[in-house]
């Protein structure tokens, strides 16, 4: 982990150490022996989504990864230490995503739409009566949007290094990132590792597209149309040091999500949750365990 803290030497690394820090534990098995995690697939809008599901706590949550993640690479602290007599945690594989291929994983303009339906499917599928989202970066966009849509069936949102609308500073960043080969190796190779050169170069070409084409949209809306729709207690969490959305952006959701509460991580970067992982993991369980956390 802490070698993903260091200095981006431009914004290109920058958004693609997001990646590189997602990965921290390559392989099969990151989770300890003490540790019980169900690994399973099951069918949702017509597709089998892989998951992985740990606790037995009767308060749900399910974690959304970001661009390219999985619930195993992108969670390993809150798989391994979440409260597990208070909390029932799944992670989850977007379809495309980890392990939930086939089907190769593509952006329409509705694919945050699509991950919010596949999501709230999963958990009514596996028959969670209610659920509390904890989202980053695209997994926070996908719980907001889920938030919006379903407001009776999420009870708590937390989410981090997520944006609501895509400006020209954010695209330039993107298009930095298109070409994986120019990638320095130490940053290819998890994600090599994970979906092969050729998938995992071409996803990311995809996913570029997919997400600047929102910048071509009125105000570069990705869901700030959805923002005033919901209605669960939600903790925006946001690292100061974060090189890939700055302030802004966190601050637009907090404006706009009515009641939700914004809390600064002075040292935190874009992979908070990795890298200060205890105070992130408390963070989140007080929230979600009604009490307010202090600073916030």
């Amino acid at each position: 982990l802490g070698r993903c803290q260091g200095s981006p030497r431009s914004k290109r690394t920058a958004l693609s150490s997001r990646l590189r820090c997602s990965l921290v534990f390559p392989g099969d098995g990151p989770f300890s022996s003490s540790s019980s995690v169900t690994s399973a697939r099951v069918a949702v809008n017509g597709v089998h989504l892989h998951y992985l599901r740990t606790g037995e706590g009767e308060h749900a949550v399910l974690l959304l990864p970001g661009m390219l993640g999985s619930g195993e690479t992108d969670f390993g602290p809150q798989i391994e230490a979440l409260n597990k007599k208070l909390f029932t945690v799944v992670a989850w594989d977007p379809r495309g995503y980890g392990r939930s291929r086939p089907p190769d994983r593509d952006f329409p303009r509705g694919f945050f739409e699509r991950d919010a339906e596949d999501a709230i499917g999963l958990m009514k599928t596996l028959k969670f009566k209610k659920v509390s989202l904890l989202g980053w970066s695209d997994g926070g966009i996908t719980a907001l949007t889920a938030a919006a849509g379903y407001p009776s069936y999420v009870s708590k949102m937390v989410i981090w290094g997520a944006n609501a609308y895509v400006t020209d500073q954010d695209e330039r960043i993107y298009q930095g990132i298109r070409d994986v080969s120019k990638w320095s190796e130490r940053t290819r190779k998890p994600l090599e590792a994970l979906y092969g050169f050729d998938y995992f170069a071409r996803t990311c070409e995809k996913w570029v597209d997919g997400i600047v084409q929102f910048k071509h949209l009125p105000e570069g809306n990705i869901c700030r149309h959805l923002l005033p729709l919901v209605q669960c207690p939600t903790l925006i969490v946001h690292g100061e040091k974060d090189p890939l959305v700055p302030r802004f952006h966190a601050d637009y959701i907090h404006e706009h999500v009515r009641g939700s509460r914004l809390h600064l991580m002075p040292e935190g970067k874009h992979n908070l949750h990795l890298r200060f992982a205890d105070e992130f993991n408390k963070l989140a369980e007080d929230f979600l365990c009604n009490s307010v956390p202090e600073n916030m």
